[in-house]
């Protein structure tokens, strides 16, 4: 089958389903995931579908995908640096604007949340929020929401920036408990 024909059907098929996986593709059309990834590429950038975990959305369908430009949470206008993105079932994402909200908002949706991904605040790549290491308390005022969870992907890294700066180093599971804590505590989100 021609890639031309091929990108036809994905496109007849994401406009019936709303949302498609990555490998249920590959395998209906028996080619590789990375010949599924190129030839759904000028569908995303034309806007016509959003990337989602493991899959392709429809990009117009609100329950897919929330609003980029603000918080699921507080409303906050999102800053790429800052922000986490919960995967959800059935294909949708969320965007908070820090990992405080995407704390509580993984809370909020407990079942649902497949993963949550956020940057390494030292390197600034995408990492999985379950396995990172957490500065809170820290001298440092990013201007976002309170506390501050800062997330790194070594541990070594979250200490040191911890001597520079002040805080403590927890993991995701620590981190989650001193939020519901903190919330608990002030009985509001930020």
């Amino acid at each position: 089958m021609l890639a031309s024909e091929r990108q036809k059907q994905i496109k007849e098929l994401v406009v019936r389903r709303k949302a498609l996986k990555i490998s249920e593709l590959s395998e209906r059309f028996q080619v590789s995931d990375m010949t599924i990834h190129r030839d759904i590429k000028a569908m995303v950038a034309s806007g016509f579908v959003v990337k989602t975990f493991g899959g392709i959305s429809l990009a117009n369908q609100d329950t897919n995908v929330s609003n980029r430009n603000e918080c699921v949470v507080c409303y906050k206008t999102i800053n790429n640096r800052l922000s986490c993105r919960l995967i959800l079932t059935e294909n949708r994402v969320e965007t908070a604007c820090c990992m405080h909200c995407g704390f509580i908002r993984n809370e909020m949706l407990d079942n649902e949340v497949l993963e949550i991904l956020c940057d390494d605040f030292f390197t600034n790549t995408t990492i999985s929020a379950r396995n990172a290491y957490f500065v809170l308390e820290t001298t440092l005022d990013l201007g976002c929401c309170q506390p501050q969870f800062l997330p790194f992907n070594q541990s070594e890294h979250a200490k040191r920036f911890a001597r520079g700066f002040g805080g403590n180093v927890v993991t995701f599971t620590e981190a989650m408990e001193k939020e519901a804590k903190q919330r608990e505590k002030s009985k509001g989100c930020c």
